[in-house]
């Protein structure tokens, strides 16, 4: 057996699989599941910036390889493929250089939404957050323009490589600043809700999931290093939509908005139902898969709205809302075997507080600290209390499979 080859194997995988969005301890495991099913002794080693794997040969010499990643991208259904391969390659086991072919073949047949695709899911998940959020029709409407705009500066922004805080204040100032100049020309009644909507396409909702998920399961280093990222893309949406406002203050005068429309609960779902299935166009999810994820969505927020209406208190929906989550994309993934992260990552969106983090500025910006205080310790709360949903109900299916595996082996 060429151990050169199949280490190459194992650690393109793992590669691909990091720079599609997986989280790293599905890098690690499917690494050394592929290593050891062709009986060979590894180590693995990933962080989201990089991927060491080490494994001995025949003749207990130690052979190395380290890969630098770069940036992550949101592609799910390439996650969902590289870890079908690695389950093949566990199960069939072919020669080493065979398996390289199998790979090329996999990384050469990814689906991608066209351009065209991904800015029309773009408008789809700004313009129903845009009504989710209080506005009516023409702010939806005006949302999902703001949607395209930042779908189009990002890309411009990321075929030139410029880095992810950058972009993040670039689409945010200029989505927020068309969001207010509509409003003062009177096309919108809402610029707030148009902003908040079109403002829900940054948020990181990929990296606060695999951070809370790599946690779960031990990867203290890369969970802690994806927080920090979730810190810093939140605190440039802030400055981004922050500037916007005061620049439009001086051109048009203080942006004002009237008050949201409360929509009854049906309508809420229905409407986070439709921003969500955007949401799977720009998470690349194809096939029903992507309605199923984004009826966690709808379902998710009808547990927010029926347990706020029964307790009266929304850090508790706001819990019970992520936990549900967390358990129907671990439900989920074991019925269709699919990575539960596809499912979590789409339905969490309608509870991410997007419109916390805007508001928290907001205030900073109109010089009223004491709502600033509040809104910012209200939103750190909710962020907090969504991500001990996301633990524990990914712990218990966790704890599962655990006690599963030990009684199927009688350990």
């Amino acid at each position: 057996m060429d151990n050169c080859t199949l280490l190459d194997l194992a650690t393109d995988l793992g590669y691909e699989l990091a720079m599609s969005g997986a989280e790293t301890f599905r890098v690690e495991e499917s690494i050394s599941r592929v290593l050891s099913a062709y009986g060979v002794e590894a180590q693995v080693f990933s962080i989201p910036n990089c991927l060491i794997v080490s494994m001995l040969t025949e003749d207990g010499q130690p052979i190395t390889r380290m890969c630098r990643i770069g940036h992550h991208g949101n592609d799910l259904d390439a996650v969902e493929k590289f870890s079908g391969l690695s389950r093949a390659l566990c199960h069939r086991k072919p020669d080493p250089a065979q398996g390289l072919k199998w790979f090329q073949e996999v990384r050469n047949q990814r689906r991608r939404y066209s351009t065209a695709v991904q800015h029309f899911g773009s408008f789809l998940g700004a313009a129903g957050f845009g009504m989710f959020f209080g506005g009516d029709l023409t702010d939806s409407l005006c949302a999902g323009v703001c949607g395209i705009l930042v779908s189009f500066v990002n890309k411009v922004l990321d075929d030139r490589k410029a880095n992810q805080f950058f972009r993040t204040i670039a689409s945010s100032f200029l989505m927020a600043l068309l969001a207010y100049a509509m409003g003062a020309v009177g096309l919108t009644r809402n610029p707030d809700a148009v902003t908040i909507g079109a403002l829900m396409l940054l948020v990181p909702g990929l990296l606060f999931t695999n951070a809370m998920r790599d946690i779960i399961y031990g990867d203290t280093n890369s969970g802690i290093n994806r927080i920090v990222q979730v810190l810093l893309v939140a605190a440039a949406l802030a400055l981004g939509t922050a500037t916007a406002w005061r620049f439009s203050s001086l051109l048009w005068g203080e942006p004002v908005s009237v008050s949201d429309i409360p929509y009854p609960i049906i309508i809420q779902c229905l409407l986070a139902f439709i921003s969500c299935i955007g949401f799977a166009v720009l998470f690349n999810i194809h096939g029903p898969g992507g309605l199923l994820c984004a009826l966690g969505g709808g379902l998710a927020w009808a547990v927010y709205c029926i347990t706020l209406e029964l307790s009266g208190s929304d850090i508790l929906a706001y819990f019970f809302s992520a936990l549900f989550s967390s358990v129907y994309s671990e439900t989920m993934a074991r019925i269709r075997k699919y990575p539960a992260i596809s499912y979590l990552v789409v339905s969490i969106f309608p509870m991410i507080p997007g419109a916390g983090v805007y508001y928290t500025m907001n205030y900073a910006f109109r010089g009223e600290m004491e709502l600033f205080a509040k809104q910012g310790m209200h939103t750190a709360a909710i962020a907090g209390i969504m991500a001990v949903g996301i633990l524990l109900g990914s712990t218990i299916f966790r704890m599962y499979s655990e006690w599963k595996f030990r009684k199927l082996f009688h350990i």
